[in-house]
């Protein structure tokens, strides 16, 4: 079967079937666009593998959209009506915020595995309003919101569907409405996951649970999770389970970038041999730059992307000097990795608020400045739907030579913070960026380490990803330099995005 608005390679067209024949299995026909109930109570789970360009995402697209074409009720993370608990549900997921805002951008409802983990419980007052956004129900009249207030939240949601974001601009703080987070009780349908090359076992097992069709997206070139011995969890699946799309599909201009990703296939291919295609590639096409220096201005928001952790290091000291940022404060503006949450048990609601609003364990956000409480720092999370939130913040600065970090900031407990201006290629995956600076050096460094991982030497797979993240230009940069930025650092880019930012607060939880 293809879909009448698209045209599908041979292989793409088969991973659909196979899938649409899974699904009619459990009650779900994409043909004829009908759902029956849930009824054999089996578990399906199928694989679609791909290089970068073989139409993955496309793929994705296109069985969403039949997904819903034939009733099932897209389940975002943010609201549940009661009407669409009834119906049967898909969920679009991505390890993290910004591989999810990469689907968005695409046109698919996605949200993060957190947000399907966790669901938000909406005070009853807005759960009316939530439903008027969702067409369930007619407009209700809310004491404190002026029809002013409900047009904006309407028009926002027309446009972004997101409950929470269309309540922010009409002036509601996330605590307004939002009263608390649960673990996910009951299981729900159909779940399609992106960048499945970033699951964790126990990250698959939790989807199994909850899914009982279960379809996962992975790359077979990209990196494996840390501690995983260089298996993927898709890896795992019978051979029946794994559909493979191996055409690459260029888009109308080719493009040089995936071009050389592809390149590193060839067994021939040694590191020397690599690096001057990169650079017969920059004569050609402006999309692909041999580049001398770092661009500190492009760390900003684009982190270089390097191999090992003391280049890491170096490379963020050096771009904090270079925009003269104080030793004992950061500056609006720069950016930061969420390291995790250092909470203890007694707060795990606290830690269930954290996590489902986006700060979640390599989550890049960029530091806006101090929150109206001590400890407390305004942040805007990349690639969130809701981007602007205040929390409890311990930000550690690495130093060269030095085993313990600098904390410029330090509340009690709360969400930690690396610095961002420089990340390992291993945590840049299921990121994209229009522009991405590769640090080749490092690169080189593996390649003379002759480290084989998966049957594939190192330097390949760390070369492929960090490639693949540049969406439009690709930086090679072949020197230890680092150049002066134009100007100071700032946030006036992030300003258009703003809704009022959700304070991340709890009664019971002293000191956060």
């Amino acid at each position: 079967m293809t879909l009448p608005a698209l045209t599908f390679s041979h292989d793409q067209a088969d991973a659909f079937d196979r899938i649409a024949e899974a699904l009619a299995e459990a009650g779900i026909n994409l043909v004829e666009a009908t759902t029956a109930p849930a009824r054999d109570g089996k578990s399906r789970v199928l694989a679609v593998i791909g290089k970068a360009g073989s139409g993955k995402t496309l793929l994705l697209s296109a069985l969403a959209e039949a997904c819903e074409a034939a009733g099932l009720a897209v389940v975002s993370g943010d609201y549940e009506p009661k009407r669409a608990r009834e119906r049967r549900s898909l969920a679009i997921l991505a390890p993290t915020n910004k591989a999810a805002s990469v689907l968005r951008l695409r046109g698919v409802r996605a949200t993060t595995i957190h947000r399907i983990l966790y669901t938000p419980v909406y005070d009853p007052e807005y759960e009316k309003v939530a439903e008027w956004l969702e067409g369930q129900g007619e407009r209700p009249v809310v004491e404190g919101l002026t029809d002013e207030a409900m047009d904006r939240a309407k028009l926002f949601y027309e446009g972004n569907k997101s409950i929470p974001g269309a309540l922010a601009v009409a002036g509601l703080r996330g605590s307004d409405f939002i009263t608390g987070w649960k673990r996910r009780d009951d299981p729900l349908d159909v779940g399609f996951v992106d960048e499945a090359s970033m699951l964790d076992e126990k990250q698959f097992s939790d989807l199994c649970e909850i899914f009982p069709n279960l379809i996962i997206f992975g790359d077979p070139a990209q990196l494996a999770p840390v501690g995983q011995s260089g298996q993927m969890v898709f890896e795992t699946l019978p051979a029946p389970a794994r559909l493979e799309l191996s055409r690459i599909h260029r888009q109308e201009a080719d493009n040089p970038i995936l071009d050389l990703a592809h390149l590193l296939a060839d067994p021939q291919v040694d590191f020397y041999r690599f690096e001057r295609m990169i650079e017969e590639a920059a004569q050609r096409d402006e999309r692909v730059v041999w580049a001398q220096r770092v661009e500190a201005e492009l760390m900003a928001r684009s982190p270089v992307l390097v191999w090992r952790n003391a280049t890491r290091i170096r490379l963020i000291n050096a771009f904090r000097n270079v925009h003269d940022a104080p030793e004992d404060a950061l500056l609006p503006g720069e950016p930061l990795i969420c390291d995790g949450i250092e909470l203890p048990l007694k707060h795990r609601k606290k830690r269930q608020d954290l996590e489902a609003r986006g700060l979640i364990k390599g989550a890049q956000v960029i530091y806006l400045g101090p929150g109206a409480k001590p400890g407390f720092s305004r942040l805007h999370v990349v690639g969130a739907e809701n981007p602007q939130v205040s929390a409890a913040s311990i930000v550690k600065i690495e130093k060269p030579d030095q085993e313990e970090p600098f904390i410029p900031y330090a509340a009690r407990m709360g969400a930690t913070f690396l610095h961002g201006a420089a990340v390992t290629i291993h945590k840049a995956q299921g990121s994209q960026w229009p522009a991405v600076q590769v640090f080749a050096p490092d690169i080189y460094a593996a390649s003379r380490a002759g480290r084989v991982e998966a049957g594939q030497p190192l330097w390949k797979r760390l070369a492929y990803v960090a490639i693949t993240r540049a969406e439009n230009r690709l930086l090679w940069v072949v020197r230890n330099r680092l150049s002066r930025p134009e100007g100071p650092l700032g946030i006036a880019d992030l300003r258009a995005k703003e809704v009022a930012p959700l304070e991340l607060t709890q009664p019971e939880a002293e000191g956060l």
